[in-house]
């Protein structure tokens, strides 16, 4: 590994392994999503590309962005309070989140309406052990690069506003793992690093080390597929000591491979986006696929085109609340996304980027 002061002074490496995260999470959260369709399966069964003509997010990349937005405004100081704002600010402002969010953002956004505050609003919610801290942690783990007790740390500033024990847990380890990723961490230091974060008398803890136990025992990642789906399964499939554990399970099985590591997690089924897109925030390899290009930190071209699309004709776009003028040179380092919506599978702009003025796809290089 590199030292945090050698990635701060290599501007050039700094930008690629951050923009290569962010973007490795959109991927495996689009990838994932579509993989797990009903029309994926009738198509394709398993699913190896992003085949439709524009992608879509799900809330994994949506609450990342928040994340990142979040930090942007308290340039890195995170604390409670700007976490609160800027949910405030970002999701009490959308009205009722239906589809756009899930159980445990739901959750804990309405006990802020309530008057509900950290650590409560976590504390006080069915779903605080599910995935949905984890899912968009992988931004404090890119400001806490080399630094995962201060990426645990605020993770849990973070987490705790719609998350408990188990459900902080998780995101202690991923930001951490993201963390210490970001100097170029070997895949077993990434591994060991997210696990010393998770209290071995945890759910977590004990679903985490069967996870390995099982991979210690494969030879591939078919002989580990079936035992890990039968040890892990849970009653919900976004719990935590599920996801998490399958995450780090794939992840040592794939090596860290980008490619590979999305598309046996997007295929994995249960919480698939989230998966992935965990996947693809770690991913240590990104190499191309036959026959495409390669774009910033490596993701191929075709994907990144899809991903950022057209955003000219969706400037006025309400899908997440709108930010200021301000906040239009930070939207230029995040990508636009597109999501499927409850209304008759129907694609819609989600993007921050609608503040941004022509083709988006017109960026790369």
């Amino acid at each position: 590994m590199i030292t945090r002061a050698e990635l701060a002074a290599n501007a050039a490496l700094k930008r690629d392994r951050a923009f290569g995260c962010l973007i490795g999470l959109a991927i495996g959260d689009s990838f994932g999503d579509q993989a797990r369709s009903p029309e994926n399966h009738i198509l394709y069964g398993i699913s190896r590309d992003l085949y439709a003509t524009v992608s879509w997010s799900t809330d994994d990349t949506e609450f990342a962005l928040l994340t990142a937005q979040t930090l942007i405004g308290c340039r890195g100081e995170l604390t409670t309070e700007a976490v609160v704002e800027a949910w405030r600010t970002h999701i009490l402002g959308q009205g009722d989140l239906g589809p756009k969010g899930g159980e445990s953002e739901i959750n804990a956004a309405r006990n802020l309406q309530r008057g509900i505050l950290p650590p409560y609003s976590g504390m006080d919610n069915s779903y605080n052990e599910s995935d949905g801290a984890a899912m968009r942690i992988a931004p404090i783990g890119i400001v806490c690069a080399g630094d995962p007790d201060r990426a645990a740390r605020l993770a849990a500033v973070d987490a705790q506003i719609s998350h408990d024990r188990n459900g902080i847990w998780g995101a202690q380890a991923i930001a951490a793992s993201v963390a210490v990723a970001m100097v170029g961490a070997t895949v077993d230091e990434v591994v060991t690093t997210g696990r010393r974060y998770i209290p071995d008398d945890s759910w977590l803890g004990r679903s985490f080390d069967r996870a390995m136990a099982i991979v210690d025992k494969a030879r591939d990642v078919w002989e580990a597929w079936d035992p890990l789906h039968q040890q892990l399964w849970t009653g919900y499939r976004a719990n935590n000591a599920e996801a998490i554990s399958e995450v780090y399970a794939l992840y040592r099985l794939t090596r860290g491979d980008f490619v590979d590591g999305i598309i046996y997690g997007g295929n994995f089924g249960r919480d698939a986006d989230t998966i992935a897109a965990l996947l693809g925030a770690l991913a240590r390899q990104r190499r191309s696929v036959v026959g495409i290009s390669m774009g910033p930190a490596g993701t191929p071209l075709r994907v990144m085109a899809g991903l950022f699309g057209s955003v000219r004709q969706h400037r006025r776009s309400r899908y997440p609340a709108r930010l200021d003028k301000e906040d239009a040179s930070a939207c230029r380092a995040l990508p636009g996304l597109y999501r499927r919506s409850g209304h008759r599978g129907r694609r819609e702009p989600v993007s921050r980027a609608y503040c941004l003025k022509g083709d988006t796809s017109n960026d790369l290089r």
